[in-house]
């Protein structure tokens, strides 16, 4: 079935075919029809596979075919979310589908003044699309007014239950009408999400696609045993190899990123750094920019692992492991999206051997192994320029040397 096929609004028909949307995917196919019927939805799919279109449309259509009537501070869908990216990045599908509809949206996110918000939260909006923090802000101020939300959307509920927001979730819940239709959308389930949705929702739809396997089979998986300090020169070497692709590397803490930014810097490979240290601004234009292709390689800690969707990302490498084997599922899921293929590279080195079972454990499946012999690693340090390939091959010379002496004088003991 296609989308112009759907009993949908034309202006909505028009954009989606705009925007090359022609058939929907599973978790369209099997969403959008409960939610126009006013169902609550409990959705769990893999990165992606169209979530959020999976719920604007059909919350666009409804929308659409109300009266344009608000009053101030009024709200009609609020989606909650755990990152200030993830909003803006919801608000733009929400415009590019809404384009043509009479529906007012918008993106309630901290890090910027909130006085341009307030102004025209003051006018009433259909949907806003908000990070917790902000929106108790402005409740409590009295600019926001949530009893007239007819639909929640929780996205990634599973990492904001991770990031502590259960109670947010709830007393946000306080401020709706009861006949209000929630949805929940996320990559993965357990145990405390069902809990959660069904202590909150009214009978929901289950919709569940590809659960046995939480990673797109676009994704092709390798892992590289390399020790910590070589990473840098597998890097190097990865990206020096393919200057045309995009790569996203990811590491575990902001000080990583930095300094992993720093490394590529001196052997002349320019990089993008994002992480939750820098202003919503910077991390605004970084993005924008990775997006457009600009500069090929962006260095980021996992506040980009979740429902981020930067198109045409050809590596992402862990560089540093996940501590947390979902991570690892939303960190890949960054590449591989839609229909195309991609490649996922993971540098573990030997104190993270642990957590490495701990994932193949988790996806149900070994990662294939990147065979690297002594002379392939040696060559890629001495690929390097960070340091002069000469002075390199005279320590490995040295260290060799080295290693014979200390097997001589065992023999002769």
């Amino acid at each position: 079935m296609k989308f112009e096929q759907y009993r949908i609004a034309e202006e909505i028909k028009r954009s989606l075919a705009e925007n090359g949307f022609k058939r929907p995917t599973d978790i369209q196919y099997k969403a959008i029809p409960s939610i126009l019927k006013g169902d609550d939805v409990l959705a769990i799919a893999q990165t992606g596979t169209g979530k959020t279109a999976a719920f604007a449309i059909p919350v666009l259509q409804l929308l659409h075919q109300q009266s344009r009537s608000r009053t101030k501070g009024e709200v009609k869908c609020l989606v909650m979310v755990p990152t200030r990216e993830l909003a803006i990045q919801i608000s733009e599908v929400f415009k590019q589908i809404g384009k043509y509809t009479r529906v007012d949206i918008m993106a309630l996110v901290g890090g910027v003044e909130q006085d341009a918000q307030i102004k025209k939260l003051d006018k009433g909006v259909d949907v806003l699309i908000a990070t917790p923090g902000r929106m108790f802000d402005l409740i409590s101020q009295g600019h926001l007014d949530l009893s007239h939300v007819q639909t929640l959307i929780l996205d990634e509920a599973d990492h904001m239950l991770d990031l502590g927001f259960i109670r947010d979730i709830r007393d946000v819940i306080k401020h709706l009408r009861r006949d209000h239709q929630t949805l929940f959308f996320s990559a993965t389930i357990d145990t405390e999400i069902k809990d959660l949705a069904y202590s909150i929702v009214r009978n929901p739809i289950r919709i569940q696609i590809s659960p046995e396997d939480p990673i797109s089979k676009n994704v092709s998986h390798s892992v590289a045993f390399v020790e910590m300090d070589d990473k840098r020169f597998f890097l190097e070497r990865l990206v020096k190899e393919f200057p045309e692709n995009k790569i996203l590397v990811f590491v575990r803490t902001k000080v990583r990123a930095e300094r992993v930014a720093a490394a590529m810097e001196r052997v002349g490979v320019k990089s993008l750094i994002m992480h939750g240290g820098r202003e919503q601004d910077d991390r605004l234009s970084v993005m924008n920019e990775f997006k457009k292709g600009d500069v090929k390689i962006l260095i980021t800690t996992d506040v980009n692992a979740r429902g981020i969707d930067i198109p045409n990302v050809d590596y992402v490498v862990n560089y540093d492991l996940p501590d947390e084997p979902e991570k690892y599922v939303h960190r890949v899921g960054r590449t591989g999206r839609g229909v195309q293929k991609g490649q996922a590279v993971t540098f573990c080195s030997t104190e993270e051997k642990p957590m490495l079972e701990q994932i193949q454990t988790y996806i149900g499946k070994e990662i294939q192994v990147m065979k690297i012999d002594k002379n392939d690693y040696r060559e890629t340090i001495a690929f390097s320029e960070d340091i002069p390939n000469e002075n390199w091959q005279l320590l490995i010379e040295q260290h060799e040397k080295a290693l014979q002496e200390k097997k001589r004088k065992k023999k002769k003991k």
